[in-house]
C-alpha cells in the first residue's frame, strides 16, 4: 500500500518526486484529473497507484486520500484563476484531514513574498504579496499552516524559484531551450539581465522526500534557492552553445505583454507578475541546508546541456518516425 500520494502527480515536479521514489525502492500513489495523463507518465512503473480526483467532490477527495501518511502537494490551476488555489487546497484539506492524513508537503513559489526588501531572501522575509496571484498562493499557504497549528495535520511548505529540465515546458527558458535545438530565434519575457536563479527539476523530488521525512520541519516554509544567481540570457546563450549555434534572442518586456495579451490570455496573465524579472526575488537556503545536511543541486552548464540533450534526442526520435 502506498503511504505517500502525489496530488497534481502529472506535472514536472511530480514526476521528479516519482523518478525519486522509485531510486528509493518505494511504491507511491499518483493522483489527477486526467487518468490518460497518469497512465503516459506512470503506467510503466508497478510501484505506482493511479487513482483519478474530482477536487469538488469531497468523495473521491477522500478517496484519493484513504491510507496515506504523506500528501504531497502540486496541484496546479488555471494561470488566469488563481482564485481556484486556496478553494482546491481546502477540498483537499478537508478530505485528507478526514482520512487521517499525517503530513501535507506544499510545493510553492516566490509569489508570497511579493517585492524584495533584502538582496537575499530568507524565510524571515515578510509575505507580502502585492499582485492577485500572490496574494492567493498566501492564502493557500495559510490554509494548511492554520490546520498544523491547531493539530489537524503536519504542513511543510517547500518554495522553489523559476524552474527548467527536461521535459519541462512551462519554463521561462523553454523556448530558448528549443530554438537552440532547432535553430530558430528564441523568445524571451524580458528583462533577461537581471540577475535571476532556476532549480533543475530532477533535483526537487530528492529533497521534497528528504524534507518529508524531517519531524522538525513541519509549520514553516523552506526556501529551496537555484545553483546559484545567473540570468535568463546566460542560460540561453548555454543552450545554444550547447548546440554549437550562434545565440538569436528577442526580448518582450512589459508593453510588447500588454499588446500580446490582448490576443493571448496567458500572455496577459504575466504582466502581473512581470515585477519578478526587474525585482527578481533570489532565495537564501541556508536553513534548508542546516536542516537536510546536504542538498544536491546541478550545475546551470550541466542542466543546460542534459536538458538541451533530451530536446535532440526527442526531435531525433520524431525523425525516425
Amino acid at each position: 500500500m502506498a503511504k505517500i500520494a502525489l496530488f497534481g502527480a502529472a506535472g514536472a515536479i511530480g514526476r521528479s518526486l516519482a523518478d525519486a521514489l522509485r531510486e528509493r525502492g518505494e511504491a507511491y500513489r499518483v493522483v489527477g484529473r486526467d487518468r490518460t495523463r497518469l497512465e503516459q507518465a506512470f503506467g510503466g512503473d508497478s510501484r505506482a497507484e493511479i487513482v483519478t480526483w474530482n477536487p469538488d467532490d469531497p468523495a473521491p477527495v477522500r478517496e484519493a486520500a484513504r491510507s496515506v501518511d504523506t500528501l504531497v502537494y502540486l496541484v496546479g490551476v488555471p494561470y488566469n484563476h488563481f482564485e481556484l488555489h486556496p478553494r482546491t487546497m481546502q477540498k483537499t484539506l478537508d478530505g485528507a484531514i478526514a482520512e487521517g492524513v499525517r503530513r501535507i508537503v506544499l510545493i510553492g513559489t516566490v509569489y508570497p513574498y511579493g517585492m524584495p526588501v533584502t538582496e537575499k531572501v530568507t524565510e524571515e522575509h515578510p509575505r507580502n504579496p502585492t499582485t492577485f496571484k500572490g496574494k492567493m498562493r498566501k492564502e493557500q499557504e495559510d490554509l494548511l499552516l492554520a490546520a498544523d497549528a491547531a493539530g489537524k495535520v503536519e504542513g511543510v511548505i517547500l518554495r522553489l524559484p523559476d524552474f527548467y529540465g527536461p521535459g519541462v515546458e512551462a519554463s521561462f527558458l523553454d523556448r530558448a531551450f528549443k530554438a537552440a535545438v532547432s535553430g530558430g530565434t528564441a523568445d524571451m519575457i524580458g528583462p533577461i539581465d537581471t540577475p535571476h536563479e532556476f532549480v533543475y527539476v530532477p533535483d526537487v523530488g530528492p529533497v521534497v522526500l528528504d524534507l518529508a521525512a524531517k519531524p522538525e520541519a513541519r509549520g514553516r516554509w523552506w526556501n529551496l534557492a537555484g545553483a546559484g544567481v545567473t540570468s535568463q540570457r546566460k542560460m540561453a546563450e548555454m543552450a545554444f552553445a550547447a548546440t554549437g549555434r550562434r545565440p538569436k534572442i528577442r526580448v518582450a518586456g512589459k508593453t510588447m505583454l500588454r499588446v500580446m495579451g490582448l490576443f493571448n490570455p496567458f500572455m496577459r496573465e504575466l504582466v502581473e507578475m512581470q515585477y519578478l524579472q526587474t525585482n527578481p526575488v533570489l532565495m537564501d537556503d541556508t536553513a534548508l541546508h542546516a536542516l537536510l545536511g546536504s542538498v544536491k543541486k546541478t550545475s546551470y552548464e550541466e542542466g543546460v546541456r542534459k536538458t538541451v540533450e533530451s530536446l535532440q534526442r526527442h526531435a531525433s526520435s520524431r525523425l525516425d518516425v
